[in-house]
């Protein structure tokens, strides 16, 4: 046989040197959970790992994230029951827990981008990501809500702030929010393909953030749908988004793919709370390898097409990263 593929995967060297996908620290993003206290580090049990960590603790894990060459950290506030209303007005304080995070994390590694999560959920006694009202989300009445926490998170210095509440038309009030406010250099990543999955569960009892009636159908993406992403895609685009981003990622890999073909804007997507637990649980039971499979799914996402992906195995796959 004068034609043989293998010759091209004959050595470590010759597989470098003709890798068509090369996953790099900087393609990653830590989710970080946060919590009141001093010297917390709360396990949570459904996602093997990670913990709710208060925000001296939050800070050091930025740290680590920044020193193993991650690109940034997306904080998520775990709030107590007695904070929530219908409308979130904590979220709008300047002394949240949230706005205290992003201010501690950026004075101790200004370099590392901050992203923050826009959405009513966590700061809801109903658990939607929108205003919940005799059985309905109110989508307009959200808008200036989702636009008021964007402006609060940006004046506590995030970098980026994340709308994953998938209501028709938040990103143009977002963006218009943040102009009139003078945040023009604060970027939209729009969680504009986010399906309504069955693989969030960890991430909601990290927050304890499920609905408490109801589901999130009416607003998340039905799962049965490909066509629709790219309306969504082109909408935020329009709208002012500088990222967008499918969510999950691996089930939606083809999604990713069409995504990236349909837009000249980063694209990101999620590795999701329940796709990271299922690595460790299976690791645990000695059924896999979880670094090798970490990393064979990360890579998989950056060669469907994303630039950025979230995951709660960032500083895993940069440390195994940087010893290669």
């Amino acid at each position: 046989m004068r034609i043989r593929p293998r010759r091209n995967r004959a050595s470590n060297s010759m597989r470098s040197v003709v890798a068509e996908t090369t996953l790099k620290a900087s393609n990653l993003v830590y989710p970080l959970f946060i919590r009141e206290g001093d010297g917390v580090r709360d396990p949570i049990a459904s996602l093997p790992g990670i913990e709710r960590l208060s925000i001296d603790e939050a800070v050091r894990d930025a740290e680590k994230a920044h020193l193993l060459g991650v690109s940034g950290v997306a904080l998520f506030p775990a709030l107590p029951e007695s904070l929530k209303d219908p409308r979130g007005k904590e979220s709008l304080n300047p002394e949240g827990l949230l706005q205290r995070c992003i201010r501690s994390i950026k004075a101790a590694v200004p370099e590392l981008m901050i992203i923050t999560d826009v959405a009513l959920d966590p700061y809801s006694s109903d658990g939607h990501d929108g205003i919940w009202r005799d059985g309905e989300i109110l989508n307009d009445e959200t808008l200036p809500i989702l636009a008021n926490m964007a402006v609060a998170q940006a004046q506590a210095g995030a970098d980026m702030v994340a709308p994953s509440d998938m209501m028709d038309g938040r990103v143009g009030a977002i963006r218009d929010a943040l102009d009139k406010a003078g945040h023009t250099n604060t970027a939209i990543c729009s969680y504009c393909v986010k399906y309504a999955s069955a693989f969030y569960g960890p991430f909601r009892d990290a927050l304890d953030s499920a609905p408490k009636a109801g589901d999130k159908k009416t607003y998340q993406m039905d799962p049965r749908n490909v066509r629709e992403a790219i309306r969504e895609v082109l909408l935020d685009e329009e709208e002012g988004a500088d990222w967008v981003m499918v969510k999950p990622g691996l089930p939606y890999l083809d999604v990713v793919r069409l995504v990236r073909e349909a837009t000249a804007l980063p694209v990101a997507a999620y590795h999701v709370s329940g796709e990271f637990a299922m690595l460790k649980a299976a690791s645990a039971n000695g059924w896999l390898n979880y670094e090798a499979c970490l990393m064979e799914s990360l890579t998989s996402l950056h060669r469907a097409g994303a630039d950025a992906i979230f995951t709660y195995g960032a500083l895993d796959a940069a440390r195994i990263l940087g010893n290669r």
